[in-house]
């Protein structure tokens, strides 16, 4: 305790400099948790997806739809358990800025593919009892204010009823996650209410997801399904549900590595100033070391008296900064959910945010700290 005394006087000596690099060290772990939540939004999809799931689209484009009559065919191949469909209706809700996804699916097929998705038995019910029934996640129902019962009108524009009006949907269901990672700004309805809406068969579908038996199995499966439909109209491309969500991902960039590089540079920069504050305080005392070695301390209680100092400045500015951004993040996750439907920081990055301060305390301290190991004290005397 009395060495910590005397770490806390050597700090307060210059209150300025040190209340700058706290912050400074504060700042950069404030933005170490951002970029983590920013990082686990863009790859929440990726990690939830099932590993025993594939997801076939059009080989040119997702924009393209796949025939209706695929389905026999798909469910019919080895080592493939079960097979739902799911088209983007697109529509607008009161305005074009209130974008989110609309989904025609097959209801029981669908939720059996998703466990993910934790819908009440009553609600799961009378999704499959309601031709206009529609679900949505807990987040989109608080976003707009839904509630069970709620009539919710969509504009189509992919999809137009025959007269030009609205389609109406009846909210009967909202859904939660099994786990932080599961996308709760979704809304689904059902398909052959797309198809009775329009009017005429449809025949068509956005995208296949396919359940296999085996996951180890899953290129040589996704090979024999594309081979399916080689030559056809319509010929496809068959990925794990995880290369499918990538895909998604890698159009806005390769978003790890930015937020691996930014931080590389943030981390980098604190580095050196920590670095070079704990040096000068040193410098700055190096009569006083030379002192505290004459009253018999050992070269290793003035090498711990430095760590100790800058473990103390690390730990303040880190614990300032990861605590900031535990409070910050859950702040913008509703600002951001028409953006980013999963923010938030994960505890393992968490963990990694209090092993980059114990590894910040030493590598700055260790430099400084050997150096006044070394000082002898007939020398550290003779600089007063």
């Amino acid at each position: 305790m009395k060495f910590l005394f005397l770490i806390w006087r050597n700090l307060v000596r210059h209150r300025l400099r040190t209340l700058l690099v706290v912050l400074s060290i504060a700042v950069a772990f404030l933005l170490f948790g951002l970029l983590a939540a920013t990082n686990k939004a863009f790859s929440a999809g990726v990690d939830l997806a099932g590993e025993e799931r594939l997801v076939m689209r059009h080989k040119v484009s997702i924009i393209q739809s796949l025939p209706i009559s695929y389905l026999r065919r798909i469910e019919n191949t080895d080592g493939v358990d079960a097979v739902g469909h799911a088209s983007w209706f697109g529509g607008i809700y009161q305005e074009p800025k209130n974008f989110f996804a609309k989904i025609a699916v097959d209801p029981q097929v669908y939720l059996d593919l998703y466990p993910e998705f934790v819908l009440p038995e009553d609600q799961e019910k009378a999704w499959l009892t309601t031709r206009t029934g529609a679900i949505v996640g807990k987040d989109l129902a608080t976003r707009f204010g839904w509630e069970l019962g709620d009539r919710i009108p969509v504009q189509g524009d992919i999809y137009r009823r025959p007269d030009g009006t609205a389609w109406e949907f009846d909210l009967v269901g909202i859904y939660e996650g099994a786990s932080p990672d599961t996308d709760l700004s979704q809304m689904f309805f059902r398909y052959d209410y797309l198809k009775e809406g329009t009017g005429r068969d449809l025949g068509q579908v956005g995208w296949y997801i396919i359940r296999i038996t085996d996951p180890s199995r899953a290129p040589r499966i996704a090979e024999a399904l594309d081979g399916l439909f080689a030559n056809s109209s319509a010929e496809t491309k068959t990925d794990t549900e995880a290369a499918f969500v990538q895909g998604f991902a890698d159009q806005i960039g390769n978003t790890a590595a930015i937020i691996q590089a930014v931080m590389a540079a943030v981390f980098f920069t604190i580095l050196l100033v920590v670095g070079n504050t704990m040096a000068q305080s040193v410098r700055e005392r190096t009569n006083e070391l030379g002192v505290l070695k004459a009253l018999g301390f050992s070269d290793g209680k003035v090498l711990a008296l430095v760590l100790g100092e800058s473990y103390v400045v690390a730990i303040l500015g880190g614990a300032m900064g990861l605590g900031l951004a535990a409070l910050v993040v859950p702040a913008l996750s509703s600002a951001v959910s028409k953006f980013l439907p999963v923010f938030y920081l994960p505890a393992k990055d968490l963990m990694v945010g209090v092993l980059f301060v114990v590894a910040l305390g030493f590598v700055t301290g260790i430099l400084p700290g050997l150096e006044a190991r070394r000082l002898q004290v007939a020398e550290a005397l003779r600089r007063a």
